[in-house]
């Protein structure tokens, strides 16, 4: 198995791949946390301007294409025995109460441990997308291109599907969290390095505007925007789209529908922070009987 474990730290079509992987191929990426490694040392991390969120890859997937969809097995999520958490007075809702802090988290036996308390662990993927048509995107952000969507969901045994926008897509996964709530909002969980074992798939001619999940549950489309309004109405059209488009419904009945049987959730809202926009998801269950919203 090939192991990917180049950090970038933008997603851009001038990024030099790191592998290449063929379509159907599984590919184990080594990351490090999101100020760069210090914390699987059990040190103090120290954040340098320019260098947070970093991704492994990018991948060139053989065969991807503009207007495919690249389909992505997450199969398995380790993470190491020490993350972190920092909280800062510059951004956040609590800003104005708190002050820096940054907190070593060690994870032992599945659990976390964190002031005398402790749960299980639950490790989920940050970072995960692919290069934009034009331009580089900081990994630190989210976009229709995927990157920095921090989704819980994002997890072991979810797929992510990416919209395909350059030849080879350029896959790139990182920033790995050992627990994180929904919101992040002090804007870190707890960040750990760790390794992520997924499949890469096609998916031809697959129409898509924003990066969707799914999970054995349901379907999940993410979007962002400036405000908690403008990334739900991305949301809601992406969805209500490929509902149309794969139940044969009109935009009136998707409405309805979403309005009954849609979950509306926070992925990222900590802001104010350094252009950071807000990530939401929007999601439906996965109806019996009813096609899948992608194919």
């Amino acid at each position: 198995m090939q192991i990917v474990e180049k950090i970038s730290y933008s997603f851009s079509k001038s990024n030099s791949p790191s592998n290449t992987a063929c379509d159907g191929e599984t590919l184990a990426f080594k990351t490090v946390d999101c100020y760069g490694g210090n914390s699987v040392l059990g040190e103090m991390p120290i954040y340098t301007p320019g260098k947070a969120n970093g991704a492994s890859g990018p991948v060139f997937v053989a065969g991807a294409q503009p207007g495919d969809a690249l389909a992505v097995d997450i199969f398995d999520i380790s993470v190491g025995r020490c993350g972190f958490i920092h909280a800062s007075s510059r951004s956040g809702p609590l800003r104005a109460v708190c002050e820096d802090r940054t907190k070593l988290v060690h994870v032992k036996d599945g659990a976390v441990e964190f002031n005398g308390i402790s749960w299980n662990a639950k490790p989920m993927i940050g970072v995960i997308g692919v290069a934009p048509e034009d331009g580089a995107i900081s990994s630190f952000l989210a976009g229709r291109h995927g990157g920095n969507m921090d989704s819980k969901l994002i997890a072991k045994g979810a797929k992510v599907y990416l919209p395909v926008r350059v030849p080879g897509a350029l896959l790139q996964i990182g920033d790995l969290h050992a627990s994180m709530g929904d919101g992040e909002v002090c804007g870190t969980g707890i960040e750990i390095a760790g390794l992520v074992t997924a499949r890469v798939k096609l998916v031809k001619s697959a129409e898509l505007h924003w990066p969707l999940t799914e999970t054995s549950a349901g379907w999940h489309i993410n979007a962002a925007g400036a405000t908690v309004e403008s990334a739900m109405t991305s949301a809601a059209h992406e969805l209500a789209r490929l509902l149309c488009k794969a139940w044969g419904w009109d935009a009136t009945d998707a409405f309805m529908y979403l309005s009954v049987r849609g979950d509306a959730g926070i992925n990222q809202c900590c802001v104010p922070c350094d252009n950071v926009q807000v990530v939401v998801r929007f999601s439906i269950p996965k109806e019996p009987g009813m096609p899948a919203l992608i194919s």
